[in-house]
């Protein structure tokens, strides 16, 4: 399913006949579209999507590569207090989104071992139109 070249090792390439989503500043694949658990799974009272990131709207992702982690780290999100890491292109060194870590509170527990990447960051690829 995932190949490596043996020029980066670091980076994976997805199946072309897969639709996909990459790094929009360096086009590295992130994530298989089968992997997208949701683009908005609720919607707040002002119909505002679920996940968001820094820098507007986000996917939530089963798995991912061509990323790396950094230290994790508390933080209060919308959905209350998490434990995230942020995640960066391997390529590039893009901050991309999170890894959710650990969530404490129980409605939350979905999301440990997850991963947020911000529509801003990334692009479509392979048999979107």
């Amino acid at each position: 399913m995932v190949t490596m070249t043996r020029s980066k090792t670091f980076q994976a390439y997805l199946p072309t006949c897969h639709r996909t989503y990459s790094c929009i500043h360096c086009r590295a694949h992130l994530a298989n579209h089968d992997e997208l658990i949701s683009k908005v799974t609720r919607t707040h009272a002002r119909g505002a999507p679920s996940f968001q990131g820094s820098q507007g709207r986000a996917y939530l992702f089963n798995s991912v590569v061509n990323v790396g982690c950094g230290p994790a780290e508390e933080r209060v999100l919308l959905t209350g207090l998490h434990a995230v890491a942020d995640i960066y292109c391997e390529n590039c060194k893009t901050t991309l989104g999170w890894k959710y870590e650990h969530a404490f509170e129980s409605s939350q527990k979905y999301k440990e071992g997850k991963f947020i990447i911000e529509l801003a960051h990334m692009i479509k690829d392979n048999g979107w139109e």
